[in-house]
């Protein structure tokens, strides 16, 4: 008796409650019905010969074949999104779908208007932003084209450095005409800081700049970027952001011979999708433009 593959619908319900660790979430969110999620879920069981998930009073819980299944189905996930993606246009003409991942304050301050203008000279083509400070693999089409902090390393990926963007300290303007400006790097543990909470990552920014501060100096500690970014233009106190924002933002540059911080930044995609029309346009656009904004001081 031979058994038959599990479809693609069976593992994508498997992650939806893998996710949501509940039948009725999981089916809400793919719009099935409470039975079929289960008829799923004891299909891929059977079909696989293990107990993905058994049953505690605070919903299901996943086992460690559940654990051990998940990188593969997340693959699968990021391949059935990609065929899609590939659908939405033919190859040959600039229209259809691209998914587009950045760094959160990349995504949510610059993007944006960079994708209005393409759109308005392109507006058969739509958008899907990933944003996320961890890396996409675009090997494994998490996403269609990528703009990194860092170099890209494997030899599959098509890249091209924009330049770098600059980070600075800033503050709002009514900060600084209620509290004054500092005059070196270390009158600034005397100002209100706005710096990192838990992530390890401030610290060796920190050690980096060897700013005379430690986590304990800030009065304002959060790990969301977008959570300081507001913070300081809110007038909570100084802190690191990008300068192409700070400028735009009208935020007041502090200490720029002091403290300068670049990011190197590159746009990357696979090199197979060099010969699609809407990927190069798009590859193209966000060289452009994030080269220009890189020039921001």
């Amino acid at each position: 008796m031979h058994s038959i593959d599990p479809g693609w619908d069976l593992y994508r319900s498997f992650l939806a409650v893998l996710d949501e660790g509940s039948l009725s979430k999981a089916a809400r969110n793919l719009g099935l019905t409470q039975p079929t999620l289960a008829r799923h879920i004891e299909q891929l069981e059977g079909a696989l010969g293990a107990t993905l998930f058994t049953r505690s009073p605070r919903g299901l819980v996943a086992t460690d074949a559940a654990f051990a299944l998940a990188p593969d189905a997340r693959t699968m996930q990021s391949a059935a999104a990609a065929l899609k993606r590939a659908a939405s246009g033919a190859a040959d003409v600039i229209e259809g779908t691209v998914r587009i991942t950045a760094s959160v304050v990349i995504g949510a301050e610059v993007l944006p208007g960079i994708l209005r203008d393409l759109h308005a000279k392109h507006p058969k083509l739509s958008f899907e932003l990933a944003l996320s400070n961890e890396t996409s693999d675009l090997l494994r089409r998490d996403a269609d084209v990528a703009i990194r902090m860092t170099q890209p390393k494997q030899a599959a990926l098509v890249a091209k450095r924009v330049g770098d963007v600059m980070l600075g300290l800033h503050a709002h303007r009514d900060y600084v005409k209620r509290y004054g400006t500092p005059k070196t790097l270390a009158d600034c543990v005397h100002h209100t800081l706005i710096g990192f909470d838990r992530d390890p990552a401030g610290l060796q920014f920190i050690k980096l700049l060897n700013l005379p501060v430690t986590r304990e100096t800030f009065a304002y500690r959060t790990d969301s970027d977008a959570a300081l970014l507001n913070a300081i233009r809110a007038g909570c106190g100084i802190g690191v952001c990008q300068n192409g924002i700070g400028k735009r933002d009208g935020l007041v540059r502090l200490l720029p011979d002091e403290l300068e911080f670049p990011l190197e930044t590159w746009i990357v995609m696979h090199e197979d999708q060099r010969s699609n029309a809407r990927m190069r346009v798009v590859f193209d656009h966000l060289a452009e433009a994030m080269s220009a904004y890189a020039r921001e001081r």
